[in-house]
């Protein structure tokens, strides 16, 4: 049986499905207890604030994800009508409404945004202002939207930054043979890949800036932008 103050505890999974690790100790959920998975953060939020519960945990790569949790039956069901009643409201569907519209319309504005960053970094001559412009549209649709995962979906650099490092990124797929390189399983050998294909992308950029005639059926920039 379960230990009693194991409120907000988080468990590992064992081979037995009502059986978990916490603490260096082997706990059983109790019979009146069911499982949620997670999914739904407004009901994960109120399950946890109503009572007593479990968050079932696991190692994803370098960090700890939660996969659910486990709480009474009884709570789930009445937090659960709770939720359907607010949720089929004309208040709440009204809210959700102008919430939705706020989210497009944000992410409509950090497309222009990003798009003009990535410009600015590129810094073309003015013969090639065009051409800049269509790679800002390339590297802008792999990038920006939402669910994406690349760099251009942090907060953490500046937009600047995001800029950068989503051309360089999209250049060494779409200009270089990294997508079909072997790379040796040595540690630090890929970032160094990386590293290399960054230099020989931002030299290829630096012609573009300084304007020099470049032949469009043999620069790898200009093909893959044909593509």
């Amino acid at each position: 049986m379960a230990e009693e103050k194991t409120a907000g505890f988080q468990v590992w999974p064992t081979m037995r499905e009502r059986e978990f690790r916490h603490d260096g100790r082997f706990v059983t959920v109790p019979d009146d207890w069911t499982f949620v998975p997670s999914g739904d953060p407004g009901l994960t939020r109120r399950l946890k604030a109503a009572g007593e519960c479990w968050t079932v945990v696991r190692r994803r790569k370098n960090r700890i994800e939660s996969i659910g949790l486990w709480t009474a039956a009884s709570t789930v069901a009445r937090i659960k009508e709770e939720l359907d009643r607010e949720r089929t409201s004309p208040e709440y569907l009204k809210k959700l409404e102008a919430s939705r519209r706020a989210r497009i319309a944000k992410q409509d504005a950090y497309v222009v945004e990003f798009r003009q960053a990535v410009v600015d970094f590129l810094g073309f001559a003015p013969r090639y202002g065009e051409m800049a412009w269509d790679i800002a549209d390339a590297v802008t649709d792999q990038a920006v939207p939402v669910g994406s995962g690349t760099v251009a979906r942090t907060q953490r650099i500046p937009l600047a930054d995001r800029a950068e490092a989503a051309v360089i990124a999209w250049m060494r797929h779409q200009t270089t043979d990294y997508d079909h390189r072997a790379i040796a399983r040595i540690r630090g050998e890929r970032r160094n890949v990386r590293r290399e294909l960054a230099g020989e992308s931002r030299r290829l950029l630096d012609r573009y800036r300084r304007g020099e005639d470049v032949d469009p059926e043999t620069c790898p920039l200009a093909r893959a932008l044909r593509s």
